[in-house]
């Protein structure tokens, strides 16, 4: 009788304060079409909650898989343009959560919960470059100021992209490579930088190139002008210095320097031209030109020009097929990846 009366008490208790807080909530101008469902109680209501329709927005995203879900702002397949590499990471976002929910919140909060990747790519560099003295909203507004106020850049940003998938056989798509690839990373804050630099905001350029160094270990000066395009291939190590010049469409694996060779200012760094591949660990020194769809093969020293299409290698760098009459590349080396073609072995090792 006592748990009786107990239970009838609980029940009478929970239907005033479900009323109370309906009234309440109701009264709130920003809340007045909010609906506050019954939580069910035991196993047996929890099972009738999966299969009955009125309960299924008591937790959505734990019952429906995130690719049902955050799909308005994304067209259909057959009328957005598959060039649209920003439509194509949010539904790889949402394949990827499916495949390991536990990532779910990783890609909403990264992702899925932005419109624009103006907005998610701020948002994720001013999370990995933050620290203690520099707050993470701080760091996301002066990025969505330079990614909202340059068509440009956002337009070399998705360029990079579309590069390091079709280049790098390790990314395995263009979410992959936005989230997790550094070289793309720093590249991207390198372009705010540069912005900044041009500004004359030398200081905050300076401190992104600072925590660009801490964070991802490669140094890019924010007075460098570099193309589109461009593939960092796992970046650590790369060095390039403040009057250096790349290119369009350029390559540039691990160990590379771009610098200068003394204490003197002005002019002083390497200009790269387009479609150029620099191989791991290549240094490039001085005032020095590397042509059009030129190759530096791995571990080389550059002193002196060279001339397009044609390869060097070496320490000191020399041209395959000889200065007099080197070796044409009849292909884009930047394209191909192709570290060792026309490149003359011997027979031991050294």
């Amino acid at each position: 009788m006592k748990t009786k009366k107990v239970s009838i008490l609980t029940s009478v208790f929970h239907h005033h304060l479900h009323s109370k807080s309906q009234k309440y909530l109701g009264s709130l101008p920003h809340l007045q079409k909010l609906v506050i469902h019954p939580i069910p109680n035991s196993r047996t209501q929890v099972l009738e909650s999966i299969k009955n329709p009125k309960f299924n927005n008591l937790d959505q995203t734990s019952y429906t898989p995130i690719s049902k879900i955050h799909t308005q702002s994304t067209p259909k397949l057959e009328s957005r343009n598959d060039d649209d590499v920003w439509l194509i990471m949010k539904d790889e976002a949402r394949s990827d959560a499916d495949q390991e929910p536990i990532l779910s919140n990783y890609y909403f909060t990264s992702i899925l919960s932005h419109h624009t990747i103006e907005s998610a790519l701020s948002h994720h560099l001013s999370t990995k470059l933050c620290d203690s003295n520099l707050p993470s909203a701080t760091l996301n507004n002066l990025f969505m100021e330079v990614f909202t106020c340059d068509q440009e850049v956002v337009k070399a940003v998705k360029d990079d992209l579309k590069a390091v998938k079709e280049r790098d056989p390790a990314c395995v798509s263009y979410v992959h490579c936005f989230l997790h690839f550094k070289g793309f990373l720093a590249c991207q804050a390198y372009r705010a930088s540069h912005k900044l630099w041009l500004q004359n905001r030398k200081n905050l350029a300076l401190l992104i190139q600072n925590r660009v160094s801490e964070v991802f270990a490669l140094d890019i000066h924010p007075g460098a002008k570099m193309g589109s395009g461009l593939l960092f291939d796992h970046a650590t190590g790369v060095v390039v210095g403040e009057t250096a010049v790349v290119g369009d469409n350029v390559s540039i694996l691990h160990n590379v320097t771009l610098g200068g060779t003394g204490k003197s200012g002005g002019d002083r760094h390497p200009k790269v031209g387009d479609g150029v591949l620099i191989g791991a660990g290549t240094c490039v020194l001085g005032n020095v030109r590397i042509g059009e769809g030129a190759k530096i093969g791995a571990g080389s020293v550059v002193v002196k020009d060279v001339p397009a299409r044609t390869t060097a290698v070496g320490n000191p760098a020399k041209l395959i097929g000889g200065k007099g009459n080197p070796v044409k590349l009849d292909k884009v080396p930047s394209h191909t990846m192709d570290h060792t073609s026309h490149i003359e072995f011997y027979d031991y090792v050294v």
